[in-house]
């Protein structure tokens, strides 16, 4: 098992405590939430779930769902001890029923673990799943000491309605929410050299780029492949496994993926971001309670980020999902080169690409760069800025700005290099006026300290001192 140590603690504390826990596990799909419950708990439950996906591959409801839902909740109940004589049930109260009768037949005092996989999908319409479950959880789970209920799912936004915000049957009743994060660099360090790949940080950041943290994504790399070798078999051609994995991504964590869709596709389109009014416009949405919905769903699958650019007071949403931002900008209309990124990946576009990508990396390891700066304490706001040229005036952009409660401000250029990056006397006179910019707006009440964040490290000549901090990739892996 790599990383997800704090994960297994919480589970173990929990298996401790002297009565009932309902415990929540939600994230992005394909981020290992499954295989964390299975490891810790070795599948050895008194009874295991997993629900059938509601909808099909034109995101249409299956017809006869709750039916075909029930009949292999039963199959289920069957695996564990219930009589092959029971009839399937036909609505979800005898469901549950049948449930509670085969947990009580195995009672014997000791603690038991039911585990309920993708327990969003079971919610379909007209099913009255939520009441039935509800009464399960809270009326029979949590009378028991020695239960511990487990349910599992992708669809954060569902999770979060239903369950950990719910002001009816399940109001407070979840004694652990665990929200599963992406590997960060560090834990795909780990991966990577737990499975035997010939790769260096240089080719392990390159990996996160496109396929951010997310483990069944890495776990597809072939050793004995480079890295744009293993970007080709995973990517392109009409085999390669995750080819409609972007599709896959939404019709299976949300009820309403299209417009989610649009609105990635907007964001897309500017790394800077949108606020909700030109999100608005784009998309061609109203400005209501609909989109509120939509933009709250992206951001609590952690797909986009919201946050106030440095100097303003209006907020922007970023697409900020690594996979997601590859996929729109190099997969979707080339998928039927198969070589697309070996022929793709020494050109000047395949290096811009990666110094942009590699703002995403650090913007995604914030905490590390904090604490390479030592204010790992120190509450920041983190942001990008971009000031829009005029006629007279060029325009400005700072990849991170950190605004410091410790009276500082860090402005942090990134920079991803195969080698040293140096430092020549145009960009030295370009450090210096974003300095002095900065100053300006903030009426020089914060000292600023300029910091740069790259690959291996800094060329010493006589400009180097205009950063007064260097941050390296290996204080990304830390």
């Amino acid at each position: 098992m790599i990383g997800r140590k704090k994960e297994f603690e919480l589970l173990q504390e929990a298996m401790e405590k002297p009565r009932a826990q309902i415990i929540t596990i939600y994230g992005r799909r394909r981020v290992g939430k499954t295989f964390l419950v299975n490891e810790f708990f070795q599948n050895k439950y008194a009874f295991k779930h997993t629900a059938v996906s509601p909808y099909d591959d034109n995101n249409k409801l299956k017809p006869g769902i709750l039916k075909l839902q029930l009949q292999e909740f039963h199959y289920s109940l069957r695996n564990y001890g219930i009589s092959p004589d029971e009839p399937i049930p036909t609505n979800w109260a005898d469901a549950f029923h049948l449930l509670q009768r085969l947990l009580e037949s195995k009672d014997d005092g000791s603690n038991f673990v039911i585990f309920i996989d993708e327990l969003p999908w079971l919610d379909t319409p007209r099913s009255n799943f939520l009441t039935a479950f509800e009464h399960f959880a809270n009326d029979w789970v949590s009378a028991r000491k020695n239960a511990r209920l487990i349910v599992c799912g992708s669809a954060t936004s569902w999770i979060l309605d239903k369950l950990l915000n719910n002001q009816g049957g399940l109001y407070g009743r979840v004694t652990l929410p665990m929200f599963v994060e992406p590997f960060t660099l560090h834990e795909c360090r780990e991966f990577f050299r737990e499975g035997g790949y010939a790769m260096d940080e240089y080719d392990i950041v390159l990996a996160y780029m496109a396929f951010g943290g997310i483990p069944y994504y890495l776990d597809m790399f072939r050793r004995g492949f480079s890295v744009p070798q293993n970007f080709d078999s995973i990517l392109y051609g009409r085999q390669a496994p995750l080819g409609n994995e972007f599709n896959k991504l939404f019709n299976s964590q949300f009820a309403n993926p299209e417009e989610l869709k649009t609105i990635v596709r907007i964001l897309a389109g500017k790394r800077s971001g949108y606020t909700r009014e030109e999100i608005a416009t784009k998309g061609n949405f109203t400005s209501g309670g609909g989109l509120t919905r939509l933009l709250s769903s992206l951001t609590n699958s952690t797909l986009i980020t919201p946050y106030l650019p440095f100097g303003e007071d209006i907020k922007k949403y970023r697409l900020t999902d690594q996979f997601c931002i590859f996929y729109l900008k190099h997969v979707e209309n080339n998928q039927d080169a198969t070589t697309y990124w070996q022929s793709f990946y020494n050109s000047p576009a395949a290096y811009n690409w990666a110094g942009h990508a590699f703002e995403d990396v650090c913007f995604a390891h914030i905490r590390q760069i904090k604490d390479a700066l030592g204010i790992g304490d120190v509450i920041t706001r983190e942001s990008s800025w971009i000031v829009p040229g005029t006629k007279s005036e060029t325009g400005m952009q700072i990849d991170l700005i950190i605004d410091r409660d410790d009276r500082k401000i860090c402005l942090c250029e990134m920079k991803f290099r195969q080698g040293l990056f140096t430092v020549d006397n145009n960009y030295a006179t370009k450090i210096q006026d974003r300095i002095s910019h900065t100053s300006e707006i903030t009426k020089q009440t914060k000292p600023i300290i300029s910091v740069l964040i790259t690959t291996y490290g800094l060329h010493r000549n006589e400009y180097a001192g205009k950063f007064q901090k260097v941050i390296t990739m290996e204080d990304l892996f830390r």
